[in-house]
């Protein structure tokens, strides 16, 4: 993915003037060669050359006013200064950074995600390795300065090597800093969930004014953007999810049920009536189905499938 450590400023203005000469209609012979010459004289044109075309393709469909400016007239300033800003803000989306939070097809525009169901494992260029769970999706921006990953939805296992930069984490609720770390994070709908497996973390709220929490090994906490919770000490099992395991020690039924609905496409409803019930067991994610077929085994309920994609769990007659 392009960077604002790939070109420059100047590569950029250049960059945006082809992009525009080539949309305003067929290039004669003259201004072709001058296009590929103009390519072939540094890696640094190439690469913003490939880069805008990719912001200018992801750009049809969206409304933001950005995304208007960038693609009015061929020959509109406004549209020059959009697509500079675009480019140079080398997110590799039609909004940027800066401007992700507030689109609600940022998780579709993500660097990295995966379906409902699916997890990946990726190697960051530094060398960290990034692990995502189902329905993730991710941000990844490395400059000269810092290593930063975004948290859009969903969780990951970051594994951050020794770097002479910073790795920040960001979620809807804070940001992470660390300079080498292995930690599990989970973006919740009002919340995060960070668990450090290895290392040690600092961690500020996004509207958290006062000292940053410093967060060691095997310690987990849960924080909003105005402050945290106590930590606590890491649960069992708790990135079992790495191994494509569900672990549970005495969960309640319905909390159990809520975490396989997430690996599951469709309707998981749990009957009040047996909601309290204890389960404990480690649970194979790649295979949901089996999973409810041993709920029958194990607990007095029966697991009513309507279709496929809507399942009741109820008590046993």
């Amino acid at each position: 993915m392009s960077g604002p450590a790939d070109f420059s400023s100047q590569v950029a203005e250049q960059a945006v003037h082809w992009l525009m000469e080539v949309q305003s209609g067929p290039l004669d012979p003259r201004r072709q060669q001058a296009l590929q010459q103009w390519l072939a004289a540094h890696g640094e044109h190439q690469r913003a050359w490939e880069h805008i075309q990719r912001v200018n393709q992801r750009l049809r469909g969206l409304s933001s006013p950005l995304a208007h400016a960038a693609l009015n007239a061929p020959r509109s300033q406004g549209r020059r200064q959009a697509l500079k800003l675009l480019l140079l803000l080398g997110a590799g989306s039609a909004l940027g950074w800066g401007l992700r939070e507030h689109n609600p097809l940022t998780p579709l525009l993500a660097d990295y995600r995966t379906p409902i169901g699916q997890r990946r494992k990726l190697q960051l260029a530094d060398g960290s390795q990034l692990q995502l769970n189902t329905g993730t999706a991710v941000d990844v921006r490395f400059d000269a300065g810092q290593r930063l990953v975004r948290l859009l939805e969903g969780q990951i296992l970051l594994n951050a090597v020794a770097d002479s930069r910073p790795l920040l984490l960001a979620t809807a609720q804070g940001v992470v800093r660390t300079q080498q770390a292995r930690i599990d994070v989970r973006q919740g709908r009002d919340h995060t969930q960070l668990a450090v497996l290895d290392g040690q973390v600092e961690l500020r709220p996004t509207d958290w004014s006062g000292t940053s929490l410093l967060l060691p090994k095997n310690r987990q906490v849960r924080f909003s953007r105005q402050g945290w919770e106590i930590p606590q000490p890491l649960e069992a099992g708790g990135s079992a999810w790495t191994e494509g395991m569900l672990v549970a020690a005495h969960m309640r039924l319905a909390d159990f049920l809520d975490e396989l609905s997430r690996y599951r496409r469709g309707q998981l409803h749990c009957d009040p009536q047996v909601a309290h019930l204890l389960i404990s067991g480690s649970y194979p994610l790649d295979d949901s189905e089996r999973i409810l077929d041993l709920l029958e085994i194990s607990l007095p309920v029966r697991v009513r499938r309507f279709t496929r994609f809507w399942v009741n769990v109820e008590a046993r007659a």
